[in-house]
């Protein structure tokens, strides 16, 4: 199938590793240009603009941090004035805050845990959309996947912070499609399955855990994710937008 990618502009935040980086590669074999960000490992994303250029496709690395007003429009700017008109952007980046010391209970949380979160997990998303989705209105298309978490819907106990910012993100996106689907912009968000992260080991015991919980007995491959969001950002998308939609093997979260 041909996605309708080829000379597209797209912007993929957290593209060094993991799923960012498997959304960014699946973009670049699509043809499209593609701009990729990095927060803490500049040659991580460096590496995956060069998997990209080596495949034959055009990449972009760039810093971003979601917190800071000044990194997101530099970024976008840079993206601008290299490729042109953004066209797909997949907020991708997150800021996980780990687990919660032993001990500590729903009510001795700091809140500063709760304002660092919300700014990393939902205002930064929320203002690079914003900066963005202008020149989508001006070339009368544009496709917006906000990626997510099954644990809003489930619930992880110590976890409230994160769970809440990435809420907003569902909200977020219904949102926006009321807003911007007859502009031809489509939006949707994707819940993610658990990924063995490459960035730090995770004992076995969490990864047996994590492989009971779901259906499929297994994790999630990030390609698994990316096959699904490419097909959102893709032309040949043309009627599905507002969709919340789990790519997690029908995953359980752990009580």
């Amino acid at each position: 199938m041909d996605l309708g990618l080829r000379g597209r502009v797209a912007f993929v935040t957290g593209s060094s590793k993991g799923l960012g980086r498997a959304l960014a590669l699946a973009l670049g074999r699509e043809g499209a240009r593609v701009a990729l960000t990095y927060y803490q490992d500049e040659a991580a994303g460096k590496e995956t603009a060069r998997q990209i250029e080596e495949a034959g496709g055009q990449a972009l690395p760039a810093f971003l941090d979601l917190s800071d007003e000044t990194s997101l429009v530099e970024a976008v700017q840079l993206v601008r004035a290299t490729f042109g008109a953004i066209e797909v952007l997949i907020n991708n980046a997150v800021a996980w805050p780990g687990f919660p010391p032993p001990g500590e209970r729903f009510e001795t949380a700091p809140i500063e845990r709760l304002h660092t979160s919300l700014r990393a997990n939902l205002e930064g998303h929320y203002r690079l959309s914003q900066l963005i989705v202008g020149g989508m209105r001006e070339v009368a298309w544009g496709r917006i996947v906000h990626i997510s978490t099954g644990l809003v819907l489930d619930g992880l106990p110590g976890s409230s912070a994160y769970v809440m910012a990435k809420a907003g993100l569902h909200g977020l996106t219904r949102t926006m499609s009321r807003e911007l689907a007859r502009e031809g912009i489509l939006t949707n968000l994707v819940m993610a399955g658990f990924m063995a992260d490459e960035r730090r080991q995770l004992p076995e015991s969490v990864l047996q855990q994590a492989r009971a919980a779901a259906a499929t007995g297994r994790t999630t491959r990030p390609e698994e994710v990316a096959s699904l969001v490419m097909y959102l950002c893709s032309a040949a998308n043309t009627n599905v937008t507002g969709e919340l939609i789990r790519a997690d093997g029908h995953f359980l979260t752990p009580a």
